[in-house]
């Protein structure tokens, strides 16, 4: 069943989309696409289509960038601000790190113990950071042992070929060699046989590739709350102080 996470608000650098620019050939193509997502309940598409994951898995070693190629994996954030992580949803390779700078003026505790990656940054105070490198792939769900509200997502994949849909469900990879990849799509309300369905080789040739129009509907089942990182229910109150006190 689905885990109990947010919406929260999505942001993806300063155009709303995430996506890693290469070291390409000069015939490297751009490949676009564009996602509806169906919500269960309402039978509609709205508000739904950004966050949704994308990346091309290489199915020749011929375009796999070699280690070292395209240079150290950027740092990607997950701040927390007014008891919320932003952005809600980050993209990265293996092997990347991911900072997690505290911004408001209490504690928090950052944790995971999904397969992704298991870690507990335990209590740190406002202003100061701390990072994780992911170092395999999947899905990471992140939360705040103290705010049980506060939820993020870390998609690591294997691949430098991933991007994000913008707020009209748009997609783009802006320069993927011609080759052939396996499609791959994620989206924190789908079920994982829906996603797998949607998996498929394609062939990204010289001229721009299109995918054409993608749609995904979430899955109806009832959705579980979290616990804490003892694997037990949140306290009402964690403090005896108004900044504590649970929504």
């Amino acid at each position: 069943m689905p885990v109990n996470l947010r919406k929260g608000t999505i942001l993806l650098a300063a155009l709303g989309l995430l996506s890693v620019t290469l070291a390409a050939p000069a015939d490297a193509a751009e490949v676009t696409g564009r996602v509806n997502v169906i919500q269960a309940k309402r039978g509609s598409a709205d508000g739904r289509d950004a966050g949704v994951v994308f990346w091309l898995t290489p199915l020749s070693e011929q375009l796999s960038p070699r280690s070292g190629e395209q240079g150290q994996p950027p740092h990607a954030q997950l701040i927390q601000k007014n008891k919320e992580f932003t952005p809600h949803i980050v993209v990265v390779q293996v092997g990347s790190q991911v900072d997690f700078p505290n911004r408001d003026p209490f504690f928090h505790n950052v944790f995971s113990l999904f397969n992704g990656k298991r870690f507990d940054l335990g209590l740190y105070e406002a202003g100061s950071t701390r990072s994780v490198r992911f170092d395999r792939p999947g899905i990471c769900y992140i939360f705040c042992n103290i705010h049980p509200q506060m939820s993020a997502v870390v998609v690591v994949v294997e691949t430098p070929y991933f991007a994000i849909a913008n707020a009209k469900g748009e997609v783009s990879f802006p320069r993927v060699p011609p080759g052939r990849y396996r499609l791959n799509v994620w989206e924190e309300h789908c079920t994982t046989k829906d996603l797998e369905a949607l998996s498929s080789p394609i062939t990204v040739g010289e001229n721009d590739t299109s995918l054409g129009n993608i749609e995904l509907r979430e899955s109806g089942a009832p959705v579980v709350a979290h616990l804490n990182k003892y694997g037990k229910p949140y306290d009402p109150e964690v403090f005896p102080s108004p900044i504590y006190v649970k929504p």
